[in-house]
């Protein structure tokens, strides 16, 4: 009975240290992901990602226009919450100087977009981040995210969690974008 307790005990240390392990090197690649991710005033990173008809998207052939670049996953709660604002302001402004861009992350989003966009309906495009090539050049790692890029290409604002993208004052301050 001594040696099982004297093994278990064991076990638990052993666990505990590989947990400790696990989570400072998830914290450290969370916190490398910050360090190295590119800052609001910055030129925003070219891209070329795909809709699922294959239709090309082009951050630089959106220049002149004031571009949402939204990273989503179909998994997440707060990325559903946002999407009728989010079509709601394409609806009224994308013929207007504002384009959006959803990117979504998960490898097999292709494949469950046509269910999901049933379920949760949406004008704006959605084009397709399968290997987080686009995702690493951004240094997103919490979902949704969204960067504001201005008519010249250059990262505006960084916004971190769902928003509400009807609100007055996300109107009043996009206006202002669009109108510069």
């Amino acid at each position: 009975m001594r040696y099982l307790s004297v093994g278990l005990a064991m076990l638990a240390l052993i666990a505990s240290g590989l947990i400790g392990v696990y989570l400072s090197g998830s914290l450290d690649m969370e916190e490398a992901g910050t360090a190295s991710s590119i800052q609001v005033g910055q030129p925003a990173p070219d891209f070329i990602l795909s809709d699922k008809a294959g239709k090309a998207y082009s951050l630089s052939a959106l220049k002149g226009q004031v571009v949402l670049v939204n990273f989503w996953a179909t998994w997440c709660p707060p990325c559903r919450a946002e999407i009728p604002s989010m079509d709601k302001l394409y609806s009224n402004y994308n013929k207007g100087g504002l384009e959006i861009l959803a990117i979504n992350v998960e490898p097999e989003g292709r494949q469950i977009i046509d269910k999901f966009s049933k379920e949760n309906p949406h004008s704006f495009p959605v084009v397709f981040d399968r290997d987080g090539t686009v995702q690493g050049q951004y240094g997103v790692y919490k979902f949704p995210e969204t960067f504001v890029i201005d008519k010249q290409g250059i990262i505006v604002e960084r916004v971190i969690g769902a928003i509400d993208w009807t609100d007055p004052a996300v109107l009043s301050y996009l206006n202002g974008k669009m109108q510069e």
